[in-house]
């Protein structure tokens, strides 16, 4: 049997969250835009989210990953160096600026890419890691629906124009949501100001850094094809969100929509903790255990993002396929808290056992034969 239990003290709970005053849903004339509220998981606006459109510059961060993931790995150190080719050299678009025949550090073209965007050293990176660009793009192909890339695929390590050279910006904020979770000692080089190589200084591209809102990177791009296009990172008192824009006009707009965005998603919802790791929910009903019943509790802290105006229209319920049939182990997954938040949509948060339950001996499984037949007699007759 599919049970259901309300649970209005998860509404109330919620409720404390909230502030005043409407949250308005946003139009913005990027070609796609997706904004996330990375501390919870909740989508608090998308326009064409899943549709692959030219990403310029911005899939240098899955050139990033690529990197990261092989120091993580310890394929690679940031002291290693590698030789500048002559493909490098004579790459066009934005430049770190290298030679040809330079051996540079691994870590000083991170922030050839990270802060000025370079071309160049984007390809000294990938030549580096898989011997030719083209031989990275496809490394690159491999791992992205390795991790949750779905509308993405790669001709370049430099988001250079290709036919084919594509992203979308749910994809986008996952690489970026990623970086940042899986990767936080590399995220600082995003938000560094200006990098100087061979006695050339550039200043960082990102037009939120600048603002004193928070932002702490990640990646701009443009191109004739892909228009005006940023990732932005965001930080306010612990409370992270991610803004993706992609098509805007000039780079006049792209500050202003992504300044626009980052403030309203900061502004208009509010972001906590509904449960904490391991206190218990709800219980369910336990089928011939030594207990009748067994707690419910998130494995990890359960955070929400609300709406301010919208708390009183909340819902949370616990949803299992119960009674659940003994023996249970503390830690199993057993039921689901359902969450449905106006203008967030439902998300589902799994619930684990919070203590074994041995199976019944005979007092309970006599007790739970009486409940049955019970039941049955109980039970209208089918007309």
């Amino acid at each position: 049997m599919r049970r259901i239990v309300s649970r209005l003290a998860a509404v109330l709970a919620l409720a404390t969250l909230a502030g005043f005053g409407p949250a308005q849903a946003l139009d913005t004339p990027a070609r796609a835009a997706l904004v996330l509220d990375l501390s919870s998981g909740a989508v608090l606006l998308e326009k064409n989210a899943d549709q692959p459109l030219p990403p310029a510059s911005m899939s240098k961060l899955m050139t990033l990953n690529m990197v990261f993931e092989a120091i993580a790995d310890g394929r690679l150190s940031l002291e290693d160096r590698f030789p500048v080719s002559e493909t490098a050299w004579r790459m066009g678009g934005s430049k770190m600026f290298v030679h040809v025949g330079d051996r540079i550090r691994v870590e000083d073209l991170l922030y050839g890419v990270t802060v000025q965007s370079g071309n160049d050293a984007c390809i000294v990176l990938a030549e580096g890691l898989a011997g030719t660009e083209a031989a990275f793009a496809a490394r690159m192909n491999a791992r992205a629906p390795e991790i949750g890339l779905t509308n993405s695929h790669f001709e370049n390590a430099t988001g250079w124009p290709g036919d084919n050279h594509v992203m979308s910006v749910r994809d986008l904020a996952r690489l970026a949501s990623r970086i940042v979770t899986e990767f936080p000692q590399f995220h600082p080089y995003f938000s560094v100001r200006e990098f100087t190589w061979e006695g050339i200084t550039q200043a960082n591209r990102n037009p939120l850094l600048g603002l004193d809102i928070g932002a702490d990177g990640m990646k701009t791009g443009h191109t004739e094809a892909a228009g005006y296009g940023l990732v932005a990172t965001l930080n306010r008192d612990g409370r992270r969100v991610v803004v993706v824009l992609s098509g805007l006009s000039s780079m006049s707009e792209r500050r202003i929509e992504a300044e626009k965005l980052a403030n309203w998603a900061y502004r208009e919802f509010r972001t906590g903790a509904l449960y904490r790791a391991g206190e218990a929910v709800a219980e369910a009903e336990v089928w011939i255990g030594a207990a009748p019943r067994v707690g419910l509790a998130p494995a990890s802290d359960l955070v929400v993002t609300v709406p301010v105006a919208d708390a009183d229209r909340i819902r949370a319920r616990v949803r299992y396929d119960g009674p659940v049939r003994a023996p249970i182990a503390k830690g199993q997954h057993i039921a689901d808290l359902i969450v449905e938040t106006p203008g967030v949509g439902a998300v589902s948060y799994p619930l684990l056992a919070t203590a074994d339950v041995a199976a019944g001996g005979v007092v309970e499984r006599l007790t739970a034969a009486a409940r049955l037949l019970l039941a049955r007699l109980m039970a209208p007759e089918a007309s």
